[in-house]
């Protein structure tokens, strides 16, 4: 039988404490979240401020990331190149900037997704958390 890592409670609370912090140290209202490797949502913070919008998009770029292995950014990048029909992909709604898988060892843990700022500074944030676990 195989065995496989996964994310628990521990990696989740050092995940997202590393993620406030990045988006506090830039003054940045957010919502961060993390899913495991099927995209099923473990952790969903809403910072004070933040939009409560990002509370809908931030699970949906931590989904899109982990189900399709990539960050979610890469969706945007194909649809923005006029691979519009992209758009009717089943269960990825949240194909924009700010999700990042949590790869260890070529496996899919989970990911993060952010949504609050600039969708580069969303994935900045899901990358000081993802930093914060040592991968």
């Amino acid at each position: 039988m195989n065995s496989k890592p996964f994310l628990d409670l521990a990696d989740l609370k050092a995940m997202a404490a590393a993620a406030e912090a990045e988006a506090i140290k830039n003054k940045w209202a957010v919502t961060i979240a993390i899913v495991d490797d099927g995209g099923h949502l473990l952790w969903l913070q809403r910072l004070d401020g933040a939009a409560p919008i990002s509370a809908h998009i931030a699970p949906a770029k931590a989904n899109t990331a982990a189900v399709g292995r990539r960050e979610s950014r890469v969706y945007e990048e194909m649809i923005n190149g006029g691979r519009v029909s992209f758009l009717s992909a089943p269960d990825l709604a949240g194909m924009l900037e700010g999700g990042v898988p949590i790869m260890k060892d070529g496996q899919c843990l989970g990911a993060i997704g952010v949504s609050g700022v600039k969708s580069t500074e969303d994935a900045q944030i899901a990358r000081a958390g993802i930093a914060a676990i040592g991968l």
